[in-house]
C-alpha cells in the first residue's frame, strides 16, 4: 500500500473488501451487549473486537479497513499484540472515529450538527502516530414533516469538509459519512423523498469539499442507500439499487476512488443483496462496497454471547457475513450463497 492519501483511500476499496465498522461508542456497544446480557467492561469490550480481529479468513481476504474507537485504537490483545498491529498485520488498514456525536443543532428544532472539530488536528496528529490512517465523521440529517432544512444539511456538510481538510493536513484518509436516516423518529417517508434529501445533502457536502480544497482522490464516500423510511411504502430491492445509482451518479464525481455504503437499520441480507445488485448493473465511475457495522456483528455477537468456548462460532458467524458482502462487492452474490454453512 502506497503511504500517499490516494494509495490508502484505494486499498480500503480494494476488489472484494470492504471496511469493518468497529467503532461503537461505549454507549452503542452496550445496547449490543444488553442484547446478550453482557456487562458492559472494558474487557469485555476487548474481548470482543479480539475476536473479530483475530477471525483471519475474514481479515485477510475481506476486511480491507478497520474504523476503531479511541479507547480500541489504544488497545491489544491477549497475546499483547497491539489491534493496530493485528488489523495491518491482516492487511487491511486501522482507522479511526473522530466526530463527537451529534448534537442538537441551535435554531433548528428536531435537527442536529455533528460535533468535534475543536482540538481535531492535534488528535488527528496523535493518531496517526498510534497507526491511523483513515478517520470517519458522521453527519446525521433526518426526513421528517418539513425537515430537514437546507441550514442543517450545510451546517453539517461544512463540519464534514473542514474534518476531511484537516484529516488530509495530517496524511489520514477522511470518510466522509452523511447519513439520511431510514429509521429516525417519524421514518415513513417514501423511497422518491429519500432520493431528494440525498442527492441536496451530497450536492451540498460535495460543494463544502471543493470550498475546502479537499483532494477528492484522497477521501471515501459513506453514504446512506436510497431507501424509503422503515415504516414507509417499501419497493424492491431492485429499485432500491436503481435509485441509489441514479442518485450518486448525479452527485459523486468520478474522481472519488469508492462509495462504501453504511447500513444504516437495512436488515443483514437486505443489506448485502442491494450492495450485490447494484454491482451486478454496474456501469459507474467509483468501487462500490461496503463500511458495516451492526450488519457485519450482529451474527457474530449473538453466536458469542460473551462466552469464551462460543469464540470459534462467533467468528464462523463473522466470517460467513463478511463473505457474502466480499461477493456482493464484486457483484457475485446470489441468495443461495446465504445457506452456505455459516
Amino acid at each position: 500500500m502506497s503511504e500517499t492519501l490516494a494509495g490508502i483511500a484505494e486499498a480500503m476499496v480494494q476488489d472484494g473488501q470492504g471496511i469493518l465498522a468497529a467503532d461503537e461508542s461505549t454507549g452503542t456497544i452496550k445496547k449490543r451487549f444488553d442484547q446478550i446480557g453482557l456487562e458492559n467492561v472494558e474487557e469485555n469490550r476487548r474481548a470482543y473486537r479480539e475476536l473479530l480481529f483475530t477471525s483471519e479468513e475474514a481479515m485477510r481476504d475481506y476486511v480491507s479497513g478497520v474504523i476503531l474507537y479511541d479507547e480500541t485504537l489504544r488497545q491489544s490483545a491477549k497475546d499483547g499484540q497491539r489491534f493496530v498491529d493485528l488489523i495491518k498485520g491482516a492487511g487491511a488498514v486501522p482507522g479511526i472515529k473522530v466526530d463527537q456525536g451529534a448534537k442538537p443543532l441551535a435554531g433548528f428544532p428536531g435537527e442536529s450538527v455533528t460535533e468535534g472539530l475543536d482540538g481535531l488536528r492535534e488528535r488527528l496528529k496523535e493518531y496517526y502516530g498510534l497507526g491511523a490512517r483513515f478517520a470517519k465523521w458522521r453527519g446525521v440529517i433526518d426526513i421528517a414533516e418539513g425537515l430537514p432544512t437546507t441550514g442543517a444539511i450545510a451546517a453539517n456538510a461544512h463540519a464534514l469538509a473542514r474534518y476531511a481538510a484537516l484529516c488530509q493536513e495530517n496524511g489520514i484518509v477522511p470518510i466522509v459519512e452523511p447519513e439520511v436516516l431510514m429509521d429516525g423518529p417519524n421514518a415513513s417517508h417514501t423511497v422518491e423523498r429519500c432520493y431528494e434529501v440525498t442527492e441536496l445533502t451530497l450536492n451540498m457536502v460535495f460543494d463544502a469539499l471543493y470550498e475546502m480544497r479537499v483532494d477528492l482522490t484522497g477521501m471515501i464516500l459513506k453514504p446512506n442507500m436510497v431507501v424509503p423510511g422503515q415504516k414507509g411504502p417499501q419497493v424492491t430491492a431492485e429499485t432500491v439499487a436503481e435509485l441509489t445509482i441514479q442518485c450518486l451518479k448525479a452527485t459523486v464525481p468520478p474522481a472519488v476512488p469508492g462509495i462504501a455504503f453504511l447500513s444504516g437499520g437495512q436488515s443483514d441480507e437486505l443489506a448485502t443483496e442491494h450492495l450485490a445488485i447494484m454491482n451486478k448493473m454496474g456501469g459507474f465511475p467509483w468501487k462500490m462496497t461496503f463500511s458495516y457495522g451492526r450488519a457485519l456483528q450482529q451474527a457474530a455477537i449473538k453466536a458469542w454471547a460473551g462466552r469464551p468456548e462460543n469464540v470459534a462460532a462467533a467468528q464462523s458467524a463473522f466470517t460467513h457475513r463478511a463473505k457474502m458482502n466480499s461477493r456482493a462487492a464484486l457483484g457475485t452474490w446470489s441468495p443461495e450463497d446465504e445457506r452456505e454453512a455459516a
